[in-house]
């Protein structure tokens, strides 16, 4: 299937203002969810935000039909939330750990994660446990079965890192948890909306993600899905009048889907802008809008290979749209402060993001670009003159 990428460059109009390629930290919004997001606050503005929900309630309640339909699942197993944060946070925090436990995790998973679960070493005794990269450097899903014994209380895994262009076999990875009986947590925050997300085919008990970043949604929006069969076996951090129902003076009972894992109070004009962005990703069709972010991604990694002093760093027997790239006469600020000068947004990505991975690689800084589907030809034309020319 093939885009329109005229229409979609229409109804994308940041690109009018310069060149966009940091969208793995929040991507450009089409027309559409603005709209749709603008059109809500309008309605709250002149009758209320109470008023404005109930109103709302249809396109509220698409947002979870949405997000089932991309990602194969049921609109029971979604909670909606803040962010993906929030999101992994409500799954990982959920599980009742007990101390000697063991979390399996991959060497270049996400500096958020990575502080939670220390955390739960310092609170519970848990072992934080780095499966080895292949020479690909990619999780090795043979090193990860060869760690399994029966101390292993989760495994939990970045599938796009921030960082390293990296797309981790998730179904790999889920077929080993299956196999052993062992909950798998899975951050898609980088993936859903840049690849297919299948969480039948990928066999992750959580999952969570964000909307402001390849979904094209508004900032403030994610969800987290949670399988049936294992929702029980998780804690909900807190719960509140939202998630639970006060059914007697000393008791309450939990909301049987995962709207446990949500609060009370909803940024409803980003929820509805967060589904109008599903259903406009859905409509141009997620396997060909992965396979022209990457295409383009490839090309990038071609052309700034070919600059002298740019070295491309990024890793993975399968690659995404994020290209990562040092200069070893520029630091990492200077290069993306000239990027800026010029109109085209990128964004650093440190040690601090990644610390196993680029520590092992004896890398400290890189310049990290990602491209999303709206991006086109000239604009990488005009990233490689730019670095030319720094």
């Amino acid at each position: 299937m093939s885009l329109n990428i005229d229409k979609i460059r229409q109804e994308t109009p940041g690109i009018q203002n310069r060149i966009h390629l940091n969208n793995a930290g929040a991507a450009l919004m089409s027309l559409p969810v603005y709209l749709s997001v603008k059109d809500h606050l309008d309605l709250e503005l002149n009758i209320g935000g109470y008023e404005a929900a109930a109103r709302a309630k249809p396109a509220f309640e698409r947002t979870y039909d949405a997000i089932a339909e991309l990602i194969n699942c049921n609109r029971s197993e979604i909670a909606l939330v803040e962010n993906a944060t929030v999101a992994w946070q409500m799954a990982f925090y959920g599980i009742r750990f007990q101390a000697g436990d063991r979390i399996l995790t991959a060497e270049a998973e996400y500096a958020a994660n990575v502080i939670a679960y220390l955390q739960m070493a310092e609170r519970k005794g848990v072992v934080i446990d780095f499966v080895p990269s292949d020479d690909s450097g990619q999780m090795d899903v043979a090193a990860l079965e060869s760690m399994i014994d029966d101390k292993v209380k989760l495994i939990s895994v970045t599938q796009i890192p921030t960082n390293g262009g990296l797309i981790n076999p998730a179904a790999d990875i889920g077929a080993v948890a299956k196999r052993h009986g062992i909950p798998y947590l899975l951050d898609a925050c980088q993936a859903v909306g840049q690849i297919p997300i299948d969480v039948e085919a990928i066999g992750c008990d959580m999952l969570s993600a964000t909307g402001r970043k390849y979904i094209r949604g508004p900032r403030g929006t994610g969800f987290l899905y949670v399988r049936k069969g294992f929702m029980d076996e998780l804690d909900p951090p807190f719960l509140d009048m939202h998630s639970a129902r006060w059914t007697e003076l000393t008791s309450y009972e939990m909301d049987s889907s995962a709207r446990r894992f949500e609060n009370w109070e909803f940024n409803t004009a980003g929820v509805i802008g967060l589904g109008t962005a599903i259903d406009y990703l859905k409509e141009i069709g997620i396997d060909a809008a992965s396979a022209r972010l990457r295409d383009l991604a490839a090309t990038a990694r071609t052309a700034l290979s070919q600059i002298p002093g740019i070295t491309v760093q990024d890793i993975g027997a399968e690659k995404g749209g994020i290209v990562t790239f040092e200069h070893k006469d520029h630091t990492g600020e200077a290069v993306k402060a000239h990027l800026t000068d010029n109109k085209i947004n990128v964004s650093i990505t440190d040690i601090s993001s990644t610390r196993f991975d680029l520590d092992k690689r004896g890398i400290d800084t890189l310049i990290r670009s990602s491209f999303h589907y709206y991006n086109s030809e000239s604009e990488i034309d005009k990233l490689i003159d730019v670095l030319g020319r720094l």
